[in-house]
């Protein structure tokens, strides 16, 4: 199917069904692998356990220990590790097949292992999620659209629906992929072990835009702009709130709005705000001999926590929530490759000034040299 046709049909629709997605595929990483990742206290992870000690869908909060892994019973749990893809290359490659979406439209790489029968039981999400199946078998039930108002399971931390019927139901192999839409609440269970890669993506609620752009935009307004009326014809109901002003305030907040560049500005810095940012820190500083590095062939790339995106106008490179001046041919090569060689600094010298762009990337974490096992 062509992209264009899956946009146009399906994306934020509804769901489909690929078969053989990825024709052969393989899956970057074991269960035991991912049970590995679990024990690191910077990798965030999660237990779901059908019938816990504590009662049904319980949730347990990583990191973990080789002996709770060891004590799980023989069916009925779920691991689930997040943001698989800072960590492992052959995971972050997947991301790849996405970029027709938006590089700042994605959320991260999660995948979770199961052993027979697991599940994190009926629910549903607010974004869009991919579902590739990685290794075994799981069975997908889809069932209706559902919001806030959808009955929910007490007794648990968990998101389960009180009433799930099945509308869909498809058994996935290795390399099968089921796309999600928004608030279509789904059910995934395991027949046998299985490994399931989740690609999500990020949108913001309503809430969160009209709070925090609101708030971005007021800071900038003069005192001087405030609610008027002139012309405004006499009343006789004088405590009456009445339609005309309901509609001219409205009117006015619109004027108040047109911001086009000052909402570019938030915007670019809340969809490439970091997932993880105290991961970035982590590499704070690590490449400060950059200039020397680079002069003898190394280069700087990309923090795989890191995000990253350009605008046009006004002309601005957006890392990790923050909003930087550099020339635009710069930041779209920058924003496609993800790294920065001796070439750049050659071609753009005013990034590399003391106390530039890339001096400052590279104290907050962002660039950093390859990682070996990355």
């Amino acid at each position: 199917m062509p992209v264009a046709d899956f946009l146009r049909d399906y994306w934020q629709q509804k769901p489909l069904l690929i078969r053989n997605a990825f024709p052969d595929f393989v899956s970057p990483i074991s269960g035991e692998e991912l049970a590995g990742m679990a024990l690191e206290e910077a990798v965030e992870s999660r237990l779901v356990l059908e019938q816990g000690d504590e009662g049904p869908w319980q949730l347990r909060n990583g990191p973990f220990t080789e002996e709770e892994f060891l004590a799980l019973p023989r069916t009925h749990w779920t691991l689930l590790v997040q943001a698989v893809d800072q960590w492992l290359s052959e995971v972050a490659v997947l991301k790849k097949y996405f970029r027709f979406i938006p590089d700042w439209r994605l959320d991260d790489v999660m995948i979770s292992y199961a052993a027979d029968k697991g599940s994190v039981g009926p629910h549903f999400d607010y974004y869009d999620v991919f579902l590739l199946q990685a290794e075994g078998k799981r069975l997908w039930h889809q069932g209706q659209k559902a919001d806030e108002t959808t009955p929910r399971l007490e007794g648990t931390p968990l998101n389960i629906l009180s009433e799930f019927e099945a509308q869909n139901s498809w058994l996935l192999e290795p390399g099968d992929m089921l796309y999600l839409p928004p608030q279509f609440s789904h059910w995934g269970i395991a027949e046998g072990a299985c490994t399931t890669i989740s690609i999500g993506f990020r949108a913001p609620s309503a809430s969160t835009i009209l709070e925090d752009l609101a708030a971005e935009l007021a800071h900038g307004l003069p005192q001087h702009l405030r609610y008027s009326d002139p012309g405004i014809a006499p009343t006789s109901t004088p405590a009456e709130i009445d339609a005309e002003s309901v509609a001219r305030l409205q009117q006015q907040l619109g004027a108040w709005l047109q911001q086009p560049q000052n909402i570019a500005q938030w915007f670019g810095a809340v969809m490439t705000e970091a997932k993880y940012p105290d991961t970035v820190a982590l590499d704070a500083g690590e490449a400060e001999d950059w200039r020397e590095q680079l002069a003898q062939g190394a280069e700087l790339v990309l923090n795989p926590a890191s995000r990253c995106a350009f605008c046009r106008e006004p002309q601005t490179l957006f890392v990790d929530g923050e909003s930087f001046s550099a020339p635009l041919p710069f930041a779209e090569r920058f924003c496609e490759s993800h790294s920065i060689a001796s070439g750049d600094v050659e071609a753009f010298p005013e990034l590399a000034q003391t106390g530039g762009v890339i001096d400052q990337l590279v104290s907050q974490g962002t660039l950093i040299y390859p990682p070996e096992d990355y």
